[in-house]
């Protein structure tokens, strides 16, 4: 009976120290300079916006509202590990569905924001990630 008790704590402890975990930070650089000064450019959208998020299972999601959420789970139940990625991709979905196919345009987007969220049960967290920005066309 010993032996089964300590072979189930040992099990639950390499369990819980497997777990799922991400920093969710958006750490970019952008090297690329485009001048919006003279008449080359339409803006398309304005605020367009994208959304995404994970659910884990036994675990805490700290940082939210700052520049990057911090998430630790047992096991991640729904969503992905890269969700500013995933927000980003959602962003280009509800563009192609009020403005059209983005494929063989010249498009950018700018003034980029972004913010995080998260929703801290006992047994459940969801980390979110939310992206707004403006699409611009170059002629």
């Amino acid at each position: 009976m010993k032996t089964n008790s300590l072979l189930f704590t040992t099990l639950l402890v390499a369990f819980i120290i497997s777990g799922c975990g991400s920093t969710g930070a958006l750490n970019s650089a952008n090297i690329t300079e485009v001048q919006l000064s003279d008449n080359n450019y339409e803006i398309v959208a304005t605020s367009v916006k994208g959304k995404a998020s994970a659910g884990y299972l036994l675990g805490i999601s700290t940082g939210a509202g700052n520049r990057q959420i911090q998430t630790f789970g047992i096991a991640r139940l729904h969503g992905s590990s890269s969700l500013f990625g995933d927000a980003v991709e959602n962003l280009w979905d509800n563009f192609r569905d009020e403005y059209g196919e983005v494929e063989g345009r010249e498009l950018a987007l700018v003034n980029i924001r972004y913010d995080t969220d998260a929703l801290n049960l006992f047994v459940y967290t969801k980390p979110t990630v939310s992206v707004r920005a403006d699409v611009v066309e170059f002629k």
